[in-house]
């Protein structure tokens, strides 16, 4: 895995997005665990699907876990 970073994936926002950051650097807004899995790849999280987003060790989720989206 080439990111060691924690990763934060932020409360929802009003639209239903939650911000997700890797360390300082901001990944984007995601508005499922397919987003957040992209996002992983992109930083070169090979494994990153969304099953391995709901159960990171790596990823804080903050306002709610992986089933908690907006709207």
């Amino acid at each position: 895995m080439a990111s060691a970073q924690p990763v934060v994936v932020y409360p929802p926002a009003d639209d239903g997005g939650r911000r997700v950051r890797a360390g300082d650097r901001f990944l984007g807004m995601a508005y499922g665990l397919v987003d957040v899995a992209e996002f992983l790849f992109r930083v070169g999280v090979e494994e990153a699907d969304p099953e391995y987003v709901r159960r990171s060790a790596l990823i804080e989720w903050r306002g709610g876990g992986p089933d908690v989206w907006g709207r």
